[in-house]
């Protein structure tokens, strides 16, 4: 019989179905989140290698690691090659996702913050956190602003060719985006999708005060990556006045406020539990704080 070309591609693409049907199921893709994931800072485990926070990490009860990707953290930038694969496979494997990373960043110029956010970004993780940059004593504010989102932009298209977000964090001190109208200044123009804050309401309130917090969350929220949690209070020292970190919800931040204003902007990106205030034991005191983070999302989301 002569093979026409309608016979041929009859055939063809019966042999493509048969072939399809005998491929493995592929996986499905996991379901949308309806509640922000919650994570441990791995700082506070900093004397554990990676390879041994997992079981730990998971039996505290958290979904999740805000992994440190810096010098001293548990993934060294010059061993990223390395480590950074088997590190967030290590925590996958105890089932511990990797939330988010912190970085210190600053530019999309070196060779290891390519590794990072390359093996990252490849392996699923979706956030991470840049380092900072600081107002000198003498600087022009409007050409520091300038500079710093110049660098940002850099770090923001290295993290978007990878498909990793960055969260600019609002760090009380001389950094840039303590005050969170200079963030804006920062990330506005930049790809929403891709560039965004990591708020921390201790820090906002430091600056803001009681109603400055409420407006720089209003305006973080839109482009909200990830969540910072700690606390904090006002304590006289040595004639000065200084932040004293305490355990959640023994210090001046609103958190059912903080939190409902999260649900209602169906935020459900990673919230990183930070233990300030140098415990005697500190994986009871996590626990704690914990228990409390786990209340306060319980109020306001199904």
């Amino acid at each position: 019989m002569r093979v026409t070309r309608r016979v041929w591609m009859a055939g063809a693409a019966g042999v493509a179905a048969q072939a399809q049907s005998q491929q493995p199921p592929q996986p499905a893709s996991p379901p949308p989140r309806t509640r922000p994931m919650l994570c441990l800072f791995s700082k506070y485990l900093q004397k554990l290698e990676y390879v041994e926070i997992g079981p730990i990490i998971k039996q505290i009860g958290f979904e999740g690691c805000d992994l440190t990707v810096r010098p001293g953290g548990h993934v060294e930038p010059a061993k990223v090659q390395v480590d950074m694969l088997r590190a967030i496979e290590s925590l996958r494997g105890d089932g511990v996702e990797v939330g988010m990373l912190t970085t210190d960043i600053t530019s999309h110029e070196p060779f290891a913050s390519r590794a990072i956010l390359a093996i990252s970004g490849r392996s699923g993780v979706q956030y991470f956190k840049p380092g900072y940059w600081s107002y000198g004593p003498s600087d022009n504010i409007e050409q520091r602003l300038g500079a710093v989102r110049q660098q940002m932009a850099g770090v923001v298209m290295l993290g978007r060719a990878y498909g990793i977000a960055a969260g600019f964090h609002n760090e009380s001190g001389d950094h840039v985006g303590e005050a969170t109208w200079d963030t804006w200044a920062v990330l506005n123009g930049l790809e929403p999708r891709w560039a965004g804050y990591y708020f921390d309401p201790c820090h906002a309130t430091a600056e803001g005060g009681v109603a400055g917090w409420n407006i720089a969350l209003r305006l973080a929220l839109p482009r909200l990556k990830m969540l910072a949690v700690k606390d904090f209070y006002w304590e006289k020292s040595g004639g000065k006045w200084q932040m004293r970190m305490c355990p959640l919800g023994q210090g001046m931040v609103d958190w059912p406020k903080v939190f409902s204003m999260l649900a209602a902007a169906k935020f459900t990106g990673p919230i990183s539990l930070h233990c300030e205030y140098n415990p005697p034991e500190m994986l009871e005191a996590i626990g704690r704080d914990l228990q409390f983070l786990k209340k306060q999302v319980n109020a306001v989301y199904a």
